[in-house]
């Protein structure tokens, strides 16, 4: 595992984008894991700007979301589908029908998770997957557990990631409860896995995923075992971990 430290958010997105970038560029074609939430945000705005400028073309990339909220419709403003086009797709060159969201409105969740396993297998797995991690460890929506996930799954939501993610609804009871998202097996599927943390609320679960035991109390724990994962993290985020 590597670990990059940066000096805020803004050198924490642009470092990501330029390995991101570095990617499409090597490879045009390639397979991208994507996430969700405000940390990646930053990294797609950059990447966005870069392609407008013609530095970085997205036209033959295929994209692979890690989760999405189950009982949302592509066009509900509250999912994963309508913030993937909102914050990044609409803004880059890429084929729409190249992108993959798991569909969070197929109440049939054993059917939507096996057709969605069906789809990133037969892509063969993400080049790159980027991640965030949240407060309590999670990577997608694998929330702690006793045991490492494997495929695409539909999972309970904690109460500490409905509460992080209130955010972005009115109230917090609009959040929804359970939602679709890629096992941690199919994560470390990837060929190369990028991480990305910024803030304070994140130093606990930073230095657990870097430092910690490996256990699926902490999913990103895992991590450690991956041959090729990149940490880019502020000096928030790394704030308890050392300097090295």
């Amino acid at each position: 595992m590597r670990v990059v430290r940066t000096t805020d958010y803004h050198d924490m997105s642009r470092k990501a984008a330029n390995v991101i970038s570095a990617q499409v560029i090597l490879k045009p074609d390639s397979v991208l894991g994507l996430a969700t939430g405000s940390s990646p945000i930053g990294t797609y705005e950059q990447l966005a700007k870069w392609n407008q400028k013609g530095d970085c073309d997205f036209s033959a990339v295929t994209t692979y979301n890690l989760d999405e909220y189950r009982g949302l419709t592509h066009d509900d403003p509250q999912s994963y589908h309508y913030f993937m086009r909102k914050n990044f797709f609409d803004h880059i060159n890429i084929d729409l029908a190249n992108t993959h969201v798991p569909d969070g409105s197929n109440p049939d969740a054993a059917a939507a998770c096996a057709q969605y396993d069906r789809e990133v297998a037969a892509a063969g797995y993400p080049d790159l997957q980027l991640l965030g991690v949240g407060r309590n460890g999670h990577i997608g929506f694998n929330e702690p557990d006793d045991v490492f996930s494997k495929g695409t799954h539909c999972v309970n939501l904690t109460q500490s990631t409905i509460q992080a993610n209130s955010r972005l609804f009115e109230r917090e009871e609009d959040v929804p409860r359970q939602a679709y998202t890629m096992g941690v097996q199919t994560i470390m599927y990837a060929r190369m896995i990028l991480l990305i943390a910024s803030g304070k609320d994140k130093a606990e679960a930073v230095r657990d995923l870097i430092y910690g035991p490996v256990t699926p109390r902490c999913p990103a724990s895992i991590l450690q075992l991956h041959h090729h994962c990149i940490v880019i993290a502020d000096e928030d985020a790394l704030s308890l971990c050392p300097k090295e």
